[in-house]
């Protein structure tokens, strides 16, 4: 049977497909349980959420389904280069962007180089809500977190976008590794190699990893549909993890615009860009990635994604889609369902068809 792997029994569920773990609010406890309920992992981003927040949105899955579900946080929450962040810089990155800012006719924020990582706070409440599954992408969490999970009995689970680093992974005792391929939307979970230079597809990193790897794989990246779950079965991997086409279902926290855009049909560019968030990420193509090219520097993460909040917001508020990032994988080109139900029952319906 096509969907019995250990993935299913490692996290127990019924088939080898994972929600995405979106973050900065775009994945929802209503997304989550929804796959869950249809015998997938449902999964939440709370990489931006405080530890009250992490509490208080475990409790609301868990009174949205009975099954298995997975929280993912970000290791390496704050770039290193923030700390004593030269003001100039700064001053010149702001004089960038200005124009941005005066088009839509808003004021640029004050800003805090002072912002500390939350990821050992928040690590200490998956602890309390237990999560059936704990992810997490940058980087790897201490040996005390890995052995207090397994104490717990929370199963774990680390990104990795090439080959050395499942194997650091691997070493380090995580129970299953997401192969991440380029071709997946959002930011790019790279850390030990700059982003750029890790940039290997889904299903050449999958082969990869399965020729050296001795624990489960998941496959990330350009998965939409049943076929491109067959396809990644049949290469090896014991599950898949797809996002953009859940986040096009109504149960994910996002702009009208950007949903409208993933159900067009016409995203058909797709561009890795730090110009939005300071860190790169997969975007349908827009003006500021393309006018910001990848060699201009912009601020640290997350500093970089406080600057701009505001000015994403006014662009929505205002329609003016080409000045905010709207997050997309390559193969976003015949997106149709809005129910996150729905999409997992065709997901699970055309892999039987095929790999029955």
């Amino acid at each position: 049977m096509w969907n019995k792997t250990q993935i299913t029994e490692l996290f127990g569920i019924d088939y080898p497909i994972l929600l995405g773990p979106m973050g900065a609010g775009f994945s929802t406890p209503d997304l989550a349980a929804a796959v869950s309920n249809e015998g997938g992992l449902g999964s939440l981003g709370a990489y931006t959420f405080s530890p009250e927040q992490i509490r208080d949105t475990c409790k609301e899955i868990a009174g949205k389904t009975s099954k298995p579900y997975n929280i993912n946080l970000w290791v390496s929450d704050v770039d290193a280069g923030l700390k004593n962040y030269p003001s100039e810089k700064l001053i010149k990155v702001k004089a960038l962007f200005k124009p941005y800012f005066d088009e839509l006719s808003i004021a640029m924020p004050d800003l805090d180089i002072n912002i500390p990582s939350k990821f050992e706070d928040q690590a200490e409440v998956i602890f309390e809500a237990k999560p059936a599954v704990f992810s997490f992408i940058f980087g790897i969490p201490s040996k005390e977190i890995f052995n207090e999970c397994r104490r717990l009995n929370i199963k774990t689970m680390g990104a990795a976008t090439t080959l050395d680093e499942a194997l650091a992974l691997e070493e380090a005792g995580v129970d299953a590794i997401v192969a991440a391929g380029f071709e997946a939307g959002g930011h790019r979970p790279s850390f030990l190699r700059p982003a750029l230079e890790s940039l290997t597809g889904t299903f050449a990193l999958l082969q990869q990893l399965k020729s050296q790897i001795k624990i489960p794989v998941i496959a990330a990246g350009g998965i939409t549909d049943g076929k491109g779950v067959a396809a990644a079965l049949t290469l090896g991997a014991d599950a898949v993890q797809i996002g953009t086409a859940f986040l096009a279902c109504d149960e994910a926290n996002v702009a009208p615009a950007h949903r409208a855009m993933l159900l067009s049909g016409k995203v058909n560019h797709t561009v890795l860009s730090k110009s939005l968030t300071g860190r790169f990420g997969r975007m349908i193509s827009n003006r500021i990635a393309a006018e910001v090219g990848n060699e201009t520097d912009v601020l640290p993460f997350p500093l970089h994604n406080k600057f701009l909040a505001p000015l994403k917001a006014a662009a929505i508020a205002q329609g003016k889609n080409d000045l905010t990032n709207f997050w997309s994988g390559q193969n976003a080109g015949n997106l149709k369902h809005t129910k996150a139900a729905g999409l997992m029952q065709a997901l699970i319906t055309e892999t039987n068809q095929i790999l029955s």
